[in-house]
C-alpha cells in the first residue's frame, strides 16, 4: 500500500519501516513458518489460542493469540495492513508507546469477545487482526483524508473509507457466520483503539490550558514636591506569565520519536516543545 498526501504532517511516500513496526512483522511471519514447518501439532496452536471458556486458566493467551495465524493468506492480510498504517503510527506515538498501544488493542479484543461469549458463540481466536485494526483506526484519526492504495488493485481510498470498508466486511462475515473465524472479537480492537485515543485527546486538552493574557503596568517616579502626585515615566515591558509545566508524556513520547526515527522526523510543534524543555532544563540547574 502507498499513501500519497500533501499534508506536510501526514505520512508521505516512500514510507520506511519503523522499528516495532518491522518487529512485529519478523515475530509474527517466524511463528507462522514455525506452526507450518517443524511444530505442526494442532495442540502447540490450542496452546496459542484464545478461547473464552479457558482464559482465566490460560491467562498468557490474551497475548499469544496474536501470533499464530491461520495460514500465509491470513499472515499477508494482516502484514500488508500493517505495514501500510503502522510506521506513521509508529512515527506519531514514538516507538515503547506504540508497541504497547499495539498489544493493548490486541488484549482488547479477546476481551471483546470474552464479554460476548456469553451471548453468541465465539470461536477460539488466532492471528493480529484486533491489534492491526486498532493500529489501522488510529492512522484514520489522525490523518483521515490520507489516500491509500490497495495493492494489487491500481484503487485509491481515503484512510476512514478504508476503515469503513474493513469493519463493514468484519460485521458481514461475522453475520454470516463464517467458520472458525472471531469476526466481532476483532471489533474488539477498534473498540480498545477508539477508547484510547478520545481519553488521550481529552487529557492533553485539560493539561494544555490557554496562555493568559499579558500584564501591563506602569513605573512611577517618586511623589514631586512641586506636583504633589506621582507622574507615569513609562510602561513597562508585557510581563508573560509562567510557561505551562512540562508534560513528562509528551517529552517520552517525542524523546521516543527520536530514538525510533532520528531527530528529522520531528514536526515543527514537536522540535518548539523540545527547545522549550531544554532551556527549562537549563534554568533549573542554574
Amino acid at each position: 500500500m502507498s499513501i500519497p498526501t500533501t499534508d506536510p504532517e501526514a505520512p508521505q511516500e516512500p514510507q520506511r519501516l519503523t522499528p516495532w513496526v518491522g518487529r512485529l512483522m519478523v515475530v509474527n511471519a517466524a511463528v507462522v513458518v514455525l506452526l507450518l514447518t517443524v511444530l505442526t501439532a494442532p495442540a502447540v496452536t490450542a496452546v496459542l489460542q484464545f478461547e473464552s471458556e479457558t482464559a482465566l486458566r490460560r491467562p498468557w493467551t490474551f497475548v499469544s493469540y496474536m501470533v499464530a495465524h491461520a495460514g500465509l493468506l491470513h499472515l499477508a492480510l494482516n502484514l500488508v495492513l500493517l505495514n501500510a498504517v503502522g510506521p506513521s503510527v509508529e512515527r506519531r506515538l514514538g516507538g515503547r508507546r506504540f508497541v504497547l498501544f499495539y498489544i493493548y488493542c490486541g488484549v482488547g479484543a479477546a476481551l471483546f469477545a470474552a464479554g460476548l461469549s456469553p451471548l453468541i458463540d465465539v470461536p477460539p481466536m488466532i492471528g493480529a487482526s484486533g491489534a492491526v485494526l486498532g493500529v489501522a483506526l488510529a492512522f484514520a484519526m489522525f490523518w483521515p483524508d490520507a489516500e491509500i492504495t490497495l495493492f494489487p488493485l491500481p484503487v485509491k481510498v481515503s484512510a476512514k473509507s478504508l476503515l469503513f470498508v474493513l469493519i463493514a466486511l468484519d460485521l458481514a462475515l461475522a453475520l454470516a457466520r463464517e467458520a472458525g473465524i472471531a469476526h466481532l472479537g476483532h471489533l474488539g480492537g477498534l473498540g480498545a483503539a477508539y477508547l484510547f485515543l478520545r481519553l488521550q485527546a481529552l487529557t492533553h486538552r485539560a493539561v494544555r490550558k490557554p496562555p493568559a493574557a499579558p500584564t501591563r503596568r506602569a513605573v512611577l517616579a517618586p511623589i514631586s514636591a512641586s506636583q504633589g502626585r506621582p507622574v507615569e515615566l513609562r510602561p513597562a515591558a508585557a510581563r508573560q506569565e509562567a510557561p505551562e509545566t512540562i508534560s513528562p508524556e509528551e517529552l517520552d513520547r517525542v524523546l521516543d520519536k527520536i530514538s525510533a526515527s532520528g531527530l528529522e522526523s520531528l514536526t515543527a510543534e514537536e522540535r518548539r516543545f523540545l527547545d522549550e524543555a531544554a532551556q527549562r532544563k537549563r534554568r533549573e540547574v542554574q
